[in-house]
């Protein structure tokens, strides 16, 4: 088991052409300044709780500010039998460097 990363150019392109869920676990504070869209808003503390009712054969990409929160999050999925998962590499301040849009929650 290795976490796989995603980058934001490669995701940019997932997110119009191939069936993902992303989820953002940042905190509700960090959340309010914007969020990719399309993703779901599952605080890291209610992950765990949250995977139990998830389907382990879809396809996940996690994030968060930094990389860091959503690398834990990935590996725990992945650890419990999911088998499609991804962390975007960098969170939300690569995907803002790279050029891409957020949306308000």
């Amino acid at each position: 088991m290795s976490l796989k990363n995603i980058e934001s150019t490669q995701l940019n392109g997932w997110i119009n052409n191939k069936n993902i869920l992303l989820i953002d676990v940042r905190n509700t504070e960090e959340v309010l300044h914007g969020i990719i869209s399309g993703a779901v808003h599952v605080p890291i503390s209610a992950i765990p709780e949250w995977l139990d009712n998830q389907d382990k054969e879809a396809c996940y990409v996690f994030y968060c500010h930094s990389g860091i929160r959503s690398a834990n999050a990935a590996l725990l999925a992945e650890q419990i039998g999911f088998s499609d998962v991804y962390n975007l590499s960098g969170g939300v301040l690569a995907w803002h460097h790279a050029g891409f849009e957020f949306t308000k929650k």
